[in-house]
This record gives structure tokens, C-alpha cells and sequence, in this order.
């Protein structure tokens, strides 16, 4: 039989090149990832997984370990998530966590092993799963509880807590919201409304518009003067909400603030 010559030195680097191409469990895992959103939180909702497991290093190198670890070891793998579930359950119980959280854990961690291939019985796995709250088992403060909101000393919540019942936003809001983004509504020099300029980072950060109470607009101007007088520069770029301030002299004079978006 005539065989053709193999250079073996050749072929190795046309499979490393092959190898290369393919790509990664975590790519494929962030390829699905659309929204802004979903791309800051899916990575780390999984990343709670693949902790519990114990798995070390970035989290590109986790996820293909947790893959490696899957994909041969079903029953390895449905033992898992039934403890973690089993975990966050008792979190639960405790009111570290809400439904909602547990839920979301999951979700990244279907689309995981969704987009790479390993097929798992989540109808199995869903039997210990709590029931999630809905939207519309959520209510409105009553107005003692907004009262004893207000009470808290830190100047941030005033105008969180006004915004927020005024304009109906969510907690996530705050992560896109400038002060360019709050325009007052005049009548007779007398401001009657604001509007805020929102974000939906579902639909391709698409804006919309909601609008606030005047009193919702004064308490937020005096938080803006507030730090404005301690020594910030506000311009259209800066953000409603900031960190907290990370000190002050002796005397009160300056006020210096982290260049980073709201912790609360």
C-alpha cells in the first residue's frame, strides 16, 4: 500500500489552529448574553455555582471546568444543583434571599448548558425549586413605612424613596441615571414636574420617559447642592446617587467623593 508522507510537525499545528477556533463553554455562554444588563449579571449569577462547587480561577477558566466536570457526569452534575438548591433554599428560609434570586441563579445556569450542548432533566431539578413571587404580589409602601424610610439618616433616601414612588422605577435605574437626565418642567417659572429620561436595557438601551413630583425634583436638587457645596463639581454627567462620602476634615470643608456609581 503506498503511503503519502504525514508531516507530523505540520499537522499538530493545523490542530492547535483547529483547537483554537472552537470556541470556549464561556463564550458560548456569553454569546447569548444581549442586554447590558444581562451581560453584568448572568456571569456572576453562574459564578455563585460554580463557587459552591469549588471550582478555582478566572471565571473563563470555571466555566471549563464546570463543562469538563458536566458534560461525561450527569448524575455528578444533577447532585450538584440539587444541594445548591438545597442551600439557597435554607437561605431562603432565613431571608438572606428572596425567591426571585435563587430563580434567577438558575436561569443562568440553564442558559450555561444550554449553549453548550449538555442536556440536563430540569424537570427533575425544578421539583425542589420554590414557587417565585410575582410582580403582582409586590405592593406599595404604606405611609407609615415611607415615614420611617425618611428617618434613616442618610441623605440618599430621601430622594431614592421620593423618585422611586413617583416615577415607578426599579432599583436598577439608578445605574444609568445622570443629572442630564432629570429636566424640570416649568409653568409660569414655577416647576410643576421633571421629567427623567430612563433606560430600557432589554430593548437595545432604548429611552422612555417617566415623570416625577416637584417635591421629588426639590428633595434631589438638594441633594445635588448638597454635594455640590462639599467640594463635588456637578455637571451633566454626574450620577444621581454616588457612594457614600468617604470622609470629611475636622472643620467640614471638603467632602471627597469615589468616581464611582451608587453602592446602596
Amino acid at each position: 500500500m503506498d503511503y503519502k508522507y504525514c508531516d507530523l510537525g505540520r499537522l499538530t499545528i493545523e490542530l492547535d489552529k483547529e483547537q483554537e477556533s472552537v470556541l470556549s463553554p464561556y463564550d458560548n455562554f456569553v454569546y447569548a448574553l444581549k442586554a447590558k444588563e444581562t451581560k453584568r449579571q448572568y456571569p456572576h449569577r453562574l459564578d455563585k455555582f460554580m463557587s459552591f462547587m469549588g471550582l478555582q480561577g478566572t471565571i473563563e477558566e470555571k466555566c471549563t471546568k464546570l463543562y469538563e466536570s458536566s458534560k461525561d457526569n450527569i448524575n455528578l452534575l444533577h447532585s450538584h444543583l440539587i444541594k445548591f438548591i438545597n442551600f439557597q433554599n435554607k437561605r431562603i428560609e432565613n431571608k438572606e434571599i428572596a425567591e426571585g434570586t435563587l430563580h434567577n441563579y438558575i436561569k443562568a445556569i440553564k442558559l450555561f448548558y444550554s449553549m453548550n450542548d449538555v442536556i440536563i432533566n430540569w424537570k427533575k431539578i425544578g421539583k425542589g425549586m420554590p414557587a417565585e413571587r410575582h410582580s403582582a404580589d409586590v405592593r406599595i409602601p404604606t405611609i407609615p413605612e415611607i415615614k420611617k424610610l425618611l428617618e434613616h439618616p442618610d441623605r440618599r433616601i430621601k430622594p431614592i424613596v421620593f423618585i422611586m414612588l413617583s416615577a415607578g422605577i426599579r432599583v436598577g435605574s439608578w445605574d444609568h441615571l445622570k443629572w442630564k437626565h432629570v429636566i424640570p418642567i416649568l409653568r409660569n417659572d414655577i416647576i410643576v414636574a421633571a421629567k427623567l429620561i430612563l433606560i430600557n436595557t432589554k430593548i437595545n438601551n432604548k429611552p422612555y420617559f417617566s415623570f416625577i413630583t416637584p417635591e421629588a425634583y426639590h428633595t434631589l436638587k438638594e441633594w445635588m447642592d448638597f454635594r455640590k457645596l462639599h467640594g463635588e463639581e456637578i455637571t451633566g454627567e454626574s450620577w444621581l446617587m454616588r457612594d457614600t462620602l468617604a470622609e470629611n476634615n475636622r472643620l467640614g470643608a471638603q467632602f471627597k467623593y469615589k468616581d464611582k456609581a451608587r453602592e446602596f
